[in-house]
């Protein structure tokens, strides 16, 4: 396999003016110090050229983001999609959306929650093809992080409540409701970066 170039992080909701531009600015934070990383974002139903919203700014702020002002929310398509290495839906719907759009994708496209609870039961063992790689390749350990994501779809424990692969969408909600996406956001976003920390420094 030739080496990456790049690689590509995706991250998608409805509007893009809430939760996939938080969720990028938060995975572009978190992952400054790898070379070789590029994160952006989109929308199903993409409020085309609107800025992120208010409070998701104040709330992206918070976590310590501190590029939201730069953010114009675009419409997803194909094009996004086939260019991404790893596509983190924020529902499951939008990753029904974006597998519907590029059926190719299924494979590299998860709700962040659920990458997260995948992302934990993944062992330093299951990491052996990243360690076999050049400690530089990040863009390549991230992509075999991903691959053993995939491949662990479904064997992984299993959620009672479907819904709690979702990021529940804020948008003209009470104060609370930004709060509790907020709190199910970050954490999901936090272990991924961990997960692909872990695969950078795979030995």
């Amino acid at each position: 396999m030739s080496r990456l170039s790049n690689f590509v992080i995706l991250t998608v909701c409805s509007g893009n003016i809430c939760r996939s531009p938080m969720a990028a600015q938060l995975f572009r934070d978190r992952l400054s110090a790898y070379p070789g990383i590029t994160v952006g974002s989109a929308g199903t139903v993409g409020l085309v050229g609107e800025m992120m919203d208010e409070r998701a700014r104040r709330l992206a702020a918070s976590h310590g983001v501190s590029d939201s002002a730069d953010h114009v929310a675009r419409q997803l398509d194909v094009e996004h999609i086939s260019d991404a290495n790893v596509v983190f839906a924020m529902s499951r719907d939008h990753r029904r959306a974006i597998v519907q759009l590029h059926p190719r994708a299924s494979r590299y496209t998860f709700t962040v929650r659920e990458f997260a609870r995948i992302a934990a039961e993944i062992t330093e063992a299951d990491l052996t093809d990243a360690a076999l790689l050049p400690q530089d390749d990040v863009p390549g350990r991230l992509a075999v992080a991903v691959e053993v994501a995939a491949s662990l779809r479904g064997v992984v424990t299993p959620l009672q409540n479907v819904e709690d692969d979702d990021v529940v969408d804020p948008y003209r909600r009470s104060d609370d409701v930004y709060a509790l996406s907020g709190r199910q956001l970050v954490p999901a976003v936090q272990s991924a970066v961990a997960l692909f920390a872990r695969a950078v420094a795979a030995r």
